[in-house]
């Protein structure tokens, strides 16, 4: 297995089945320090830059609350606006990360233009984190998820996944390369605009990913022990802010995870993951059920992310 010393984590694709089960097994030694709410010492002077290109709630704050908890720093910015490379300069890439490396120790990066963070990495002296690249991967959240079930499912392997949502999604391309890693088939159901491209299919083939699609969640829902969810309704993923303008869509039946359906056709034991925010695909009457695991999915975002910094950052070997 190679080292995460150093390393940048741009792309699932680049991972080896080991790779996946050393940052869970580090995440499960970071738990305590995280449910304890309390902050250790261990990347005390380490430092943190976030350049975020692109909104974000949950991966920004969950890199910085991680980080937070292992004791070292953090800085950045959460606009591109206000920063040189989003005004009338139109700074490059290269020339805001050849800044940043000198302010940090590690760079995480999102940004509305797939691939930003590989080019970031090309010219960064310390590891830059993939935070999400337009309809790119999303790296971070898709070891989140996995994560999250193999702590509420006890295995990753042998267990059905249902993936529902628009498959263009940086995250659904980051599941597809992971579950290539895991003996779990899986089902995607999406909108036809949005379904997976013929080239990603050819590719996922090559991997030997077991995958089928299917129109409509209610017809494969009975059969699945992970159900993530993703909208179908959403903004431009390659402009840097897509504000609303007027009302928007609601969610096709097809697309839509309710309690009523989980509760006729789900297995028991199943979980239910979304990496949010959402729109109406999952009801909040959702929230309470036995299925929902999107809260504890937010803690585990941060125990994750303490792993990866933690080991990227040679505190852990």
């Amino acid at each position: 297995m190679r080292s995460f010393l150093g390393r940048d984590i741009l792309s699932l694709k680049d991972f080896e089945r080991e790779e996946f089960f050393r940052i869970f097994e580090v995440a499960e030694q970071m738990e305590p320090i995280a449910r304890s709410r309390r902050n250790s010492n261990l990347l005390a002077h380490k430092t943190l830059v976030t350049a975020f290109y692109q909104p974000s709630t949950r991966t920004r704050l969950a890199h910085e609350a991680a980080m937070h908890r292992l004791g070292g720093h953090v800085t950045g910015f959460a606009d591109a606006k206000m920063t040189r490379a989003g005004d009338w300069y139109q700074e490059s890439i290269k020339d805001t990360v050849k800044m940043l490396e000198f302010y940090g120790d590690v760079i995480v990066m999102r940004h509305f233009q797939q691939g930003a963070p590989h080019e970031a990495a090309k010219w960064a002296s310390v590891p830059v984190i993939n935070a999400g690249d337009g309809w790119g991967e999303h790296p971070t959240q898709i070891l989140t998820d996995l994560y999250t079930v193999l702590r509420e499912k006890g295995r990753i392997d042998g267990l059905k996944w249902l993936a529902v949502g628009d498959m263009r999604m940086r995250t659904m391309h980051s599941l597809a390369y992971a579950l290539t890693q895991f003996d779990c088939p899986v089902t995607f159901v999406a909108p036809p605009e949005m379904s997976l491209t013929e080239e990603f299919k050819a590719e996922l083939r090559q991997y030997s990913l077991n995958f089928k699609e299917a129109e409509h969640v209610e017809q494969v829902i009975h059969e699945a022990d992970v159900i993530l969810v993703e909208p179908v309704v959403q903004p431009d993923y390659t402009k840097a802010r897509d504000e609303r303008k007027g009302e928007v869509g609601q969610t096709p039946a097809n697309y839509k995870i309710t309690r009523e359906l989980l509760e006729r056709k789900a297995k028991e034991g199943a979980i239910l993951l979304h990496s949010l925010p959402r729109m109406d695909e999952i009801p909040t009457d959702v929230d309470i059920t036995r299925w929902s695991r999107y809260w504890q999915e937010a803690f585990y975002g941060v125990v994750v992310r303490m792993a990866i910094l933690a080991l990227v950052l040679g505190a852990m070997e």
